[in-house]
């Protein structure tokens, strides 16, 4: 029989406790248990009472410390004792959160749940870095795109409809992968002149970023010592130069279609 337990699917947002929402903040307050992934930043756990305990069931590429399946059962087992649960995610739960797949067992287990939107790494990432994911006239259209496949299978995309000039596309998750999406995209139509804007830990204080090209990105990240999590913003739009604004990261300069100097 089910106790009076639930669970809340809260996106944490990028990093930077400030963009978390109202009613994320909140609900981290009334937790009894926060269930958290890798990617939530310690500034936001340092929000979390004393009085609630903390599991971290992260991943990370390669390395499932703890497999889905098994984050499932322990979303119902905890919610079934009674429990106001606190499942913290990075960004955004139904945004390559695998917050969907956690509602469904939920909902099969007979489990109240609400699910509460953060901020995603596009949104938040991009604003760092001075990125528009949208231009009149340059970027019509944005596409989400995952960098890898479920159990590391070969990527297998649209890559002709993901290569259109007039698309703004954020790569998450596609640190290990880069070489070979851009490859593709060049190959089904896409310039290899194509900016790109690569966003390591966006938000946060040790935030790092590069603009290159399409055909120089894969060598560039890797010149640059950048480490996931990396988002990347490609397409007309991330070429835009709005340096003339205040950057919180003044050791990267966003005025070149190639980098020339990312660290001081």
């Amino acid at each position: 029989m089910n106790g009076a337990g639930k669970v809340f699917l809260v996106g944490a947002g990028p990093g930077d406790p400030e963009l978390l929402t109202v009613k994320a903040k909140r609900l981290i307050g009334t937790a009894d248990v926060i269930v958290h992934d890798r990617l939530v930043s310690t500034e936001i756990l340092d929000l979390v009472p004393a009085t609630a305990a903390l599991l971290s069931v992260g991943k990370q590429p390669k390395q499932h410390s703890v497999p889905q399946d098994e984050i499932n059962r322990t979303l119902v087992r905890l919610a079934r004792g009674g429990l106001t649960v606190i499942r913290l995610k990075g960004g955004d739960p139904f945004i390559f959160g695998r917050g969907s797949e956690e509602a469904i067992e939920l909902a099969k287990a007979g489990i109240p749940f609400e699910v509460v939107p953060g901020i995603t790494a596009a949104q938040g990432c991009a604003a760092s870095a001075l990125v528009p994911l949208t231009h009149r006239g340059m970027a019509t259209s944005l596409r989400f795109v995952t960098g890898h496949c479920r159990d590391d299978e070969p990527l297998d995309f649209d890559w002709a409809s993901l290569a259109d000039s007039h698309t703004t596309l954020v790569i998450y998750m596609g640190f290990a992968h880069m070489a070979e999406i851009a490859a593709r995209l060049i190959e089904h139509g896409r310039a290899p002149q194509t900016p790109v804007v690569a966003v390591s830990n966006g938000t946060r204080p040790d935030e790092k970023r590069i603009i290159s090209d399409l055909a120089h990105i894969a060598t560039d990240v890797l010149e640059a010592g950048m480490a996931n999590p990396v988002a990347f913003f490609v397409g007309e739009a991330a070429g835009i130069d709005l340096a003339v604004h205040p950057s919180p990261a003044p050791h990267v300069r966003l005025v070149a279609p190639r980098l020339e100097a990312v660290n001081a």
